[in-house]
């Protein structure tokens, strides 16, 4: 039996060929991608148009969540810091969410983005969901867990960072 080096090492890009699961594998993170980017978006537009949410005291407000889950956040000194100034928290938190959804949904800075996002979740499982039980139950922890493929692998198809890429290749003559 003889063992000859391969040289079809280079995976086909969109159009280039390739099966059915050569393109399901390619665009596996897609899903996610878009999900992520939506939802971000969502939530920052959300907090930003909520009459309520932008306030340091009432129902609804940023300032009363922050005071209610001190005692049983993982890191009460972290609510401490966002209780110094709720609504200026609740606007970084609404614009953090906007700048990662986009950077997300456009695939702009990906990893960064996907970065941020998982930071954005980390802090907000430490704090507002961490006495959820079982810890299943709330939701942070999944979407930290969610925006680890985005930060290892970025958005490699369909994005902004994959056409400037394309375009930095494309003027030095280089192929990758």
């Amino acid at each position: 039996m003889t063992h000859g080096m391969r040289t079809d090492t280079h995976t086909p890009h969109f159009g280039q060929g390739g099966g059915w699961r050569d393109n399901a594998t390619r665009f596996a993170l897609l899903p996610l991608r878009i999900f992520l980017g939506v939802t971000f978006i969502y939530a920052g537009l959300d907090k930003l148009t909520d009459s309520a949410f932008m306030k340091d005291s009432g129902a609804g407000s940023i300032g009363d969540m922050m005071r209610a889950v001190r005692d049983s956040s993982a890191i009460p000194a972290l609510v401490d810091l966002s209780l110094k100034s709720p609504v200026g928290f609740g606007y970084a938190i609404a614009f953090g969410e906007l700048a990662v959804g986009i950077g997300t949904l456009l695939g702009l800075l990906a990893r960064l983005a996907a970065l941020g996002g998982a930071l954005i979740s980390l802090s907000l499982w430490l704090t507002v969901s961490w006495a959820s039980d079982p810890y299943y139950y709330g939701n942070d922890l999944a979407y930290l867990m969610a925006w680890t493929p985005l930060i290892l692998a970025g958005a490699p198809l369909l994005s902004l960072d994959a056409a400037l890429r394309s375009r930095r290749r494309q003027r030095s003559g280089a192929y990758r």
